[in-house]
């Protein structure tokens, strides 16, 4: 299925390298502004450049939660961190958050009366409207201290050609995890209940960039990005 997608749409391991840097930004960044605690919904398996890597570097003492509805992703991802101090990996579902945060092992981890960066990168795109994705992260930030993040990443149909984001959906809807991209204003209206951090809903190169990182045609990265704070 990866070699096919690619082999349809070569920017995609651009696109995936630039929203893995969006997600090393935004860690930074909330690092560099007193969060400690980091919850990444949808994390996959841990191998370098991830959270806890990022933020730990900066802060040893910050912990990290890994969450991911994949069972083999999971185990991989526990046995990776094993010998890595305040960093865990939970099986959930964004869908249930309620179960999710009722985890004991995430429990044990993080204090969620104290600010928390929830992490929904590149995971909300595989939830379908039928799903209620807007109910579940409110239900999140119902949770959430005040102080706290939500930092999202998303892929929309509004950048490229229809061809080409038809076909992709297409290709995934061959999959357990079929894609519903969406729209600005529909990654946007995710963001109730947080005050949106400049410069507000972009695309990933456009959101804090390094100096001199920033893509020569950043619509070639069909994602909107944002970091939403909990006042």
């Amino acid at each position: 299925m990866a070699r096919q997608a690619m082999a349809d749409w070569p920017d995609l391991p651009m696109i995936m390298k630039s929203n893995r840097a969006f997600l090393r930004r935004a860690v930074t960044h909330l690092t560099e502004l007193g969060v400690r605690q980091f919850l990444d919904i949808g994390s996959g398996i841990p191998t370098e450049g991830n959270v806890h890597q990022i933020v730990q570097s900066l802060a040893p003492a910050a912990k990290v939660v890994y969450v991911d509805i994949d069972p083999v992703a999971v185990a991989h991802s526990q046995a990776i961190l094993a010998t890595i101090p305040d960093a865990v990996a939970v099986q959930g579902d964004l869908r249930s958050p309620d179960e999710l945060l009722g985890d004991p092992a995430l429990a044990d981890a993080l204090d969620l009366s104290q600010p928390v960066a929830l992490l929904m990168v590149a995971v909300l795109h595989f939830v379908g409207d039928q799903e209620a994705p807007g109910e579940a992260i409110q239900a999140f930030r119902r949770a959430l201290a005040p102080g706290s993040y939500l930092v999202i990443s998303h892929a929309t149909h509004e950048l490229h050609p229809a061809d080409l984001t038809a076909a992709h959906r297409a290709l995934y809807r061959q999959t357990a995890t079929p894609m519903t991209m969406r729209s600005q204003a529909q990654v946007e209206a995710f963001f109730e209940g947080f005050q949106l951090l400049p410069p507000g809903i972009v695309m990933p190169d456009q959101w804090h960039p390094d100096p001199g990182g920033a893509a020569e045609d950043p619509a070639r990265v069909p994602i909107w990005v944002g970091v939403g704070h909990r006042p």
